[in-house]
């Protein structure tokens, strides 16, 4: 830059700014561009949110002291819904790599079987899945209580949908490596579980993020099956007292606020990935 500098009639080299400065103008820069996005982002939620919140309350349907006469039986059914959504991802996950394992398979039947899984499950609604294990399984001397039987349903459905993620994950690891296991003697069982698997979980864990929070909101399906999680109780307290929109207003308000919880959470956790993958 001095060198430009010199050859420049009227320009001085010693008054030009140092390249440090340079890119410290421009990270202050950006730092002040993201602060007004920021800013025009929280404007922009609070003037809709609060219209939407000021039609509601014009509708004169919503009565507070209701709301909050009944606030701690609809708490107290949070806990519920956040344990079924757990446990449900987890045994979902479980599914998931199986089937993954067995589309992957070269025998022909374990591949089979894995498909037959996949369509089947994704080919029927989920909610009629609940009721078959709940209603339709007794018939031949299984009887699972509630949340048993809510859960698998759920975990059971959504390891169909995930089988895809993690054979997609499995795929997406470089054959080359697979290759080099190969080189150093390793069998194929040991190279599935100290190399792919470990890169694959880290490839798919964005997805499974989402799989979850959308499993919170399918969470409320299970209050079908007679289980007080936060959908049951709402929906019962407004059809015994004919305020139905107040509760299940309450309800969805929570949901989404859940659902955005998990989602920052989810954020945080591949932001701290995507820094580690960056480290040398």
């Amino acid at each position: 830059m001095t060198d430009f500098a010199a050859q420049q009639p009227g320009l001085d080299p010693l008054a030009m700014p140092p390249p440090g400065a340079i890119v410290e103008d421009i990270r202050q820069a950006r730092r002040r561009a993201g602060v007004r996005f920021a800013l025009a982002f929280a404007l922009t939620w609070i003037v809709l949110v609060g219209g939407m919140a000021l039609a509601i309350a014009s509708t004169g349907r919503v009565h507070p002291d209701f709301i909050a006469e009944h606030l701690p039986f609809f708490l107290g059914g949070i806990p519920l819904t956040i344990f079924v959504s757990v446990a449900s991802i987890i045994f979902a996950t479980g599914f998931a790599l199986i089937g993954a394992l067995g589309r992957i398979s070269r025998n022909p039947v374990i591949y089979g079987i894995a498909s037959l899984y996949v369509s089947l499950v994704r080919g029927t609604p989920l909610v009629v899945q609940i009721f078959f294990i709940y209603s339709a399984l007794p018939q031949f001397g299984i009887v699972l209580p509630a949340i048993v039987a809510g859960v698998f349903a759920l975990s059971f459905n959504y390891g169909a949908y995930m089988t895809e993620i993690f054979r997609a994950g499995i795929q997406a690891v470089p054959r080359g490596q697979l290759e080099a296991a190969s080189a150093l003697g390793m069998t194929e069982r040991h190279t599935m579980r100290r190399i792919v698997l470990p890169q694959a979980v880290r490839i798919v864990i964005p997805a499974i993020g989402n799989e979850f929070i959308a499993m919170i909101k399918d969470s409320a399906l299970v209050s079908f099956v007679a289980l007080q999680e936060l959908f049951w109780r709402t929906r019962t307290v407004g059809a015994a007292n004919f305020a139905s929109f107040e509760t299940l207003l309450f309800a969805a308000i929570v949901y989404w606020v859940l659902t955005i919880f998990f989602s920052l959470f989810q954020e945080r956790l591949e932001k701290r990935m995507a820094q580690s993958d960056r480290r040398p």
